[in-house]
């Protein structure tokens, strides 16, 4: 009994923990991308189109290694693999 708590509490605080991390570098990713593409139409605005452009599908990819952290996050709460060796 105490060993599927302790299973329990390891995954939650996994989940957890990936989550934390896993939000953290994609958003100072897009927070530098953000930056860079604004000095850039602040030097160049007849250039704003194709940096726009150029910025929001490197946006789309950097939401999409959260988005990944969360489904895996979620996968290890809700649907654990593992659970079947321990409850046997």
């Amino acid at each position: 009994m105490q060993g599927e708590i302790l299973f329990l509490c390891v995954t939650v605080f996994t989940a957890g923990f990936s989550i934390a991390i896993g939000v953290i570098f994609p958003a100072l990713g897009q927070g530098k991308a953000c930056s860079q593409a604004l000095e850039g139409i602040a030097r160049q605005p007849e250039a704003t189109g194709a940096i726009s452009r150029t910025l929001f599908v490197g946006l789309a990819m950097l939401e999409s290694l959260a988005i990944y952290v969360l489904v895996i996050s979620l996968i290890l709460l809700f649907a654990n693999p593992f659970v079947q060796y321990l409850f046997k």
